[in-house]
């Protein structure tokens, strides 16, 4: 059985914005060095422990960050970010996971956007959060849910392998 995981959109927009990893070449399993985000995301591609879940909110900001100009955004083509949604849209539903609609709203963080985090996860029945984000990893755990840092995902991943390889 797979862990459902949610992913905040700092970790799924510094996937591909936060170093020199490539969304399309992924290597599996992924490196536990270098782009850490980047690593998350691998380590969901590889549907092994994971089942990715999403919302289209996630989606809709991923999109709004990468495609907003710099300052504040990355200045990507929408096609280069249509084929990067699209990429998560199909690791998530090969993970076993799913775009969902959340149906309840939540209030528990003080930042708007970092309660549509908690959202999907609540609708999702995320036993994780995946998060860079102080307000989210503050709240650990969250209605029983963990909130844990890129590192802390990676290292843990990486540990659970190999101890399985032993």
């Amino acid at each position: 059985m797979r862990i459902p995981v949610t992913l905040d959109i700092n970790v799924l927009v510094g996937a591909v914005a936060g170093g020199r990893d490539q969304f399309h070449s992924w290597p599996s399993p992924p490196p536990v060095r270098g782009n850490l985000a980047a690593n998350v995301v691998g380590i969901c591609n590889d549907a092994r422990e994971f089942s990715l879940f999403l919302s289209e909110h996630i989606l809709a900001n991923v999109i709004r960050v990468l495609t907003e100009p710099a300052p504040k955004g990355f200045g990507w083509s929408i096609s280069k970010v249509e084929e990067y949604v699209e990429l998560l849209v199909d690791i998530s539903l090969a993970s076993g996971g799913s775009v969902v609609a959340p149906k309840a709203t939540v209030v528990d963080c003080e930042d708007f956007e970092d309660n549509r985090i908690l959202e999907c996860a609540l609708a999702s029945g995320s036993l994780l959060i995946v998060s860079d984000d102080h307000h989210l990893t503050s709240m650990s755990p969250w209605r029983g849910t963990a909130i844990v840092t890129c590192a802390d995902f990676v290292k843990r991943t990486d540990v659970m392998r190999r101890a399985r390889h032993r």
